[in-house]
């Protein structure tokens, strides 16, 4: 980038730069973090941030998919579908609580005190996922103890929904112009006004104005299109050998956390964003990616030699999921019997109403057709005289 360039970036908003691929976007990609208003009362308006619609997306297409492969891990679908609710509130909880845990002077107020009204304001920004999935993970548990869903085909699933709506909702970062990472020469390096501002004081805290020969390298790694794609490939390679190969529950999430744990740990390097532990230069999210890396390795392994002294264990294969499912399929049956009688009826029901009705313009008729043929016999007496 040249000198000129930057001041041309600095006096621009909300739009976003690919100097080092003049072909992509050679005027830059306008963006907006709002994707439309809604009209309220008094003047007002409602924001709707492309962040929250994208979670929310990522999320309906991890419960569509979710609910979709239900049953072929032996659990019925009216009963995941409960733990993913509560997991869903349990998950949004989770994400913040952690967010807040690791930015708490954020959150003080002058007194020392927990200032509750901006921890509650999620729309302001500040979730964490792994935060997000330990919630989850603890909600969605003790659901699925009260409705009786084996955990570990539970997880399985969840692994897998989580990578979709990880895939998706990431690309919320992107609108917000956040969760990039260092500065990078790669042809997909982006930059904008905010990355600009932002990397510079990242590595010129001493400086209190921009200086723009300094600047021309402020171009980022968009950290949130890596972790998207890590999580897109994940999913189609965990999808299809949960198809074809799967050897025991909980294989696929323990595959899970490792594969976004081992995604997770070299992208978190990258960024200039990133969560620290206090008064530590270790980062938080590198740590618990770490952990889940070692701790996925050396279960797969136990469990793997287990399966290969004693076999397949999975749950749907079990006399009590086969049992369940068929208990579950003759209600549904039963229920469209129901259904179909109750149609049965109604509709003979309307039949007989119908035909026990006569029309008020048929019963003013048949008198008349009376009337015309009395006289037509009279007439005919006479002649038969002669």
């Amino acid at each position: 980038m040249t000198q000129d360039f930057v001041r041309e970036i600095l006096e621009t908003q909300d739009v976003i730069y690919f100097p080092y691929c003049d072909w992509l976007f050679p005027n830059g990609l306008k963006i907006n973090n709002v994707i439309f208003t809604i009209p309220w009362f008094g003047g007002n308006s409602i924001e709707i941030y492309w962040y929250g619609f994208l979670i929310a997306l990522g999320m309906l297409l991890a419960v569509v998919y979710v609910t979709a492969r239900s049953r072929s891990f032996g659990l019925d679908n009216d009963r995941v579908m409960d733990v993913i609710l509560c997991g869903l509130i349990g998950g949004i909880i989770g994400a913040r609580a952690y967010y807040v845990i690791f930015s708490l002077p954020h959150y003080l107020t002058d007194e020392g005190g927990l200032d509750i009204a901006a921890v509650l304001r999620i729309r302001d920004g500040g979730l964490a996922i792994y935060g997000g999935v330990i919630g989850a993970l603890i909600f969605g548990a003790i659901v699925a103890k009260m409705r009786k869903v084996r955990l570990l085909p539970m997880l399985d699933l969840a692994g897998l929904g989580l990578l979709i709506g990880q895939s998706i909702g990431r690309w919320g970062n992107f609108f917000n112009q956040e969760a990039f990472g260092s500065a990078t020469t790669l042809p997909w390096g982006m930059t904008s006004n905010s990355i600009i501002n932002y990397l510079y004081f990242f590595y010129y805290p001493e400086n209190t104005s921009i200086i723009t020969n300094r600047a021309t390298t402020m171009v980022a790694h968009p950290c949130f299109l890596y972790e998207s794609l890590w999580c897109i490939i994940g999913f189609i390679a965990l999808h299809i050998y949960s198809k074809k190969f799967r050897k025991f529950d909980g294989e696929m999430f323990l595959l899970y956390i490792g594969w976004y744990g081992a995604g997770r740990f070299w992208i978190e390097a990258l960024r200039t964003d990133s969560l620290y532990i206090p008064g530590t230069p270790f980062k938080v999210s590198q740590l618990v990616a770490g952990t889940c890396v070692l701790f996925s390795v050396v279960m797969l392994i136990i469990n793997y030699i287990s399966v290969k002294k004693n076999g397949l264990r999975l749950y749907c294969n079990s006399d009590e999921s086969i049992s369940l499912l068929k208990l579950k399929d003759e209600k549904n049956k039963k229920v469209d019997k129901n259904a179909e009688l109750s149609e049965h009826i109604l509709a003979e029901t309307e039949t007989n109403e119908e035909s026990e009705t006569v029309p008020e313009e048929d019963s003013a008729e048949e008198p008349a057709a009376e009337d015309m043929t009395e006289p037509e016999e009279k007439e005919d007496t006479p002649d038969e005289n002669n």
